[in-house]
């Protein structure tokens, strides 16, 4: 007597130089998941960056920064930081922890993210718009192309002046 037997499709396994189509979202909701990295540098006690002397911690904060996303699942990066502010008795200064090593101050993006973005347009020629789309597809990070634009035009620096005053500098010279 046979036993009916259930025919099994084989698995498509991509290699290199096959094309594997990208996932379309049509709703927010089925976007993935971003992996949360946390990193504490909440310290009691930090010297003053003006006199040396102990600073005590009056309050700690969060910040949400965006990284280049892991490749391997496919899902963006956020990396959470939990910080401390500290005030100096000696010269009455108040000081945050110094973040300056993974993003620019008031930044949103990693200093790996906005290099990436500008090398991208400025090295590849790739279009501001196109250029959002290929980081989003190929590194799982999106950033508004408006936000590359300001990038690019800024020479990769969030928070420079030109000409030491709030002007844009186009058509100086």
């Amino acid at each position: 007597m046979k036993t009916p037997t259930a025919t099994k499709k084989p698995v498509k396994k991509y290699g290199p130089g096959e094309y594997k189509p990208d996932t379309e979202y049509k709703r927010i909701e089925d976007l993935p998941k971003a992996r949360v990295i946390k990193e504490n540098r909440n310290e009691t006690e930090r010297p003053c960056p003006s006199c040396g002397q102990s600073a005590k911690r009056e309050h700690v904060y969060q910040r949400q920064l965006h990284e280049v996303g892991d490749l391997v699942s496919g899902r963006p990066v956020e990396l959470h930081f939990t910080y401390s502010q500290h005030h100096c008795q000696k010269c009455n200064r108040y000081f945050m922890t110094d973040l300056s090593d993974v993003a620019a101050p008031g930044s949103h993006y990693t200093h790996r993210v906005v290099a990436l973005a500008v090398r991208v347009v400025v090295e590849d020629g790739l279009a501001y718009r196109n250029a959002s789309w290929h980081l989003w597809r190929d590194h799982r990070v999106f950033v508004p192309f408006a936000t590359i634009q300001n990038w690019v035009e800024a020479g990769g620096k969030k928070g420079k002046r030109t000409l030491g005053k709030r002007l844009s500098g186009v058509g100086a010279g």
